[in-house]
């Protein structure tokens, strides 16, 4: 391909050819890292201010700068800026082009002792904290409405399910508040996260550090930093933060894509136990009668999206060498797309729980005397039976049932007494969902008081938070 003349290039200077348009291309990050304008912008108005108070710029200098890099924010936020695309090859190039433009020779001081190298982990890091603090809060909305939803159905009983097989009643705010506490652990590691985002690489240089004495604790607080970065070899190759990112995404991904799969179940004719709202369901273009969950599904989906990232770009880094590598322009794309898409299903996920109709006539309808096997022997162990023989027994009264053809509750206390002369007329009263999942009182249990100090744990977390 035709080469492409490219004077405004920052590191131009050593070379003699241009650069191959597709290479240009090719090396570009401009189409994915403009999202980091804001972030590349305030970084540069932090490092005008510190060059000031070595007296490499002039107050006049600064005022410049700060107003010129003001403006080029304002054509960003406005739509106004014009990319130059024989030059413009990343966010950084673009900012300072313009500046340059808009000011003339004093743009040329900004990056005094300044490398792309930390610049752009500076980006990184603004940027991301922003979204971070973001997705903390709409995980906290998720969880007030997993608390909301959980008590306005705290009366409804649903079949618990293990290997997907009815097993016991339990309320259906306690399913919901088993996805709510696992979502509650990704807010509370999102917390550890977000404090080694926080880390400031600015003042590193390309790798050796700043020749010129530049405040890095100045330049930290003022970015709002919690903590400056402590070797500049690693700061500039550091992308650590974006894994911790992904992985913390990836488990996040995890745990929606598994309350997903549950509702997508459940919204089935074959269960019929929740509906998901119109606002979150899609047709089909040939079936008429059809109504799919894809909201759900799509979560469900790039779930699978966030894992490969995660695993793809620790391919990338696993085997480079110290300091900076080009290999890590493929963090930036990767954790944008990741925290974007994130953001995405957690609100997805607080619209479809808000807005679900939850069928519990259907759920009631579900429940099976079978279910209370495990009742029958806790019956026994009351009387004193050991418990491993009380399983066999119960277990014994099943396989009567399927031969009697009859459910467990239907056989005659005679029938019982045949297998076990301990029963007597109140094991009648096994036979009750409610009173099964009232007597599971235990801290974390499905009973209505543990499910009320579930909710109200999770109401107290997201307002301390």
């Amino acid at each position: 391909m035709a080469p492409t003349t490219a004077p405004t290039l920052l590191w131009g200077g050593r070379f003699t050819g241009a650069i191959d348009d597709l290479m240009f291309q090719f090396n570009e990050s401009l189409s994915f890292d403009k999202v980091l304008y804001k972030a590349d912008l305030h970084g540069s108005i932090t490092w005008a201010k510190a060059l000031r108070k070595l007296n490499i710029l002039s107050e006049e200098e600064l005022d410049q700068i700060v107003t010129g890099l003001k403006q080029v924010e304002k054509e960003w936020v406005e739509g106004k800026f014009v990319i130059d695309t024989k030059s413009d090859e990343d966010i950084h190039t673009a900012n300072e082009r313009r500046l340059g433009e808009l000011i003339g020779s004093a743009a040329g001081k900004l990056h005094t002792g300044r490398s792309r190298n930390e610049q752009v982990g500076v980006d990184m890091r603004l940027w991301a904290g922003e979204q971070l603090v973001d997705i903390a809060g709409a995980l906290k909305d998720l969880l007030s409405v997993s608390a909301v939803r959980a008590k306005e159905c705290m009366p409804i009983l649903m079949p618990g399910y293990t290997h997907l097989q009815r097993a016991q009643p339990v309320r259906f705010s306690h399913w919901l508040l088993s996805h709510a506490t696992f979502l509650k652990g990704d807010l509370q590691r999102l917390e550890g996260v977000q404090e080694r985002v926080s880390a400031c690489p600015l003042g590193v240089g390309a790798l050796a550090g700043n020749p010129f004495g530049i405040d890095r604790e100045f330049m930290a607080k003022d970015l709002g930093f919690h903590s400056v970065h402590p070797n500049s070899l690693c700061a500039v190759a550091d992308r650590d933060f974006v894994v911790e990112i992904l992985q913390w995404s990836s488990l996040l991904m995890a745990h929606l894509s598994r309350l997903a799969e549950d509702l997508i179940l459940f919204s089935t004719a074959e269960f019929g136990f929740v509906q998901v709202a119109d606002a979150y369901s899609t047709g089909s273009s040939l079936m008429p009668q059809k109504k799919n969950p894809d909201s759900l599904e799509l979560i469900r989906g790039k779930a699978g999206r966030v894992m490969g990232q995660a695993s793809g770009f620790l391919a990338s880094l696993k085997s480079l060498p110290t300091s900076y590598n080009k290999d890590l322009q493929e963090s930036v794309e990767p954790m944008i797309d990741c925290i974007k898409t994130v953001s995405n299903c957690v609100r997805i996920t607080q619209g479809v729980l808000a807005t679900l109709k939850v069928h519990g006539d259907k759920m009631k309808a579900a429940l099976t005397d079978d279910m209370l096997a495990t009742d029958i022997a806790d019956y026994l162990v009351r009387k004193g039976v050991p418990f491993r023989q009380t399983h066999h027994i119960a277990g014994s009264i099943v396989r009567k049932a399927e031969e009697s053809q009859c459910s467990i509750s239907a056989l005659p206390l005679d029938a019982l007494r045949e297998i076990s002369p301990l029963f007597e007329e109140d094991v009648a009263q096994v036979f009750d969902f409610e009173r099964s999942v009232e007597q599971r009182s235990t801290y974390g249990g499905t009973s209505s008081s543990s499910v009320l100090a579930q909710i109200e744990a999770i109401e107290a977390f997201v307002k301390k938070n």
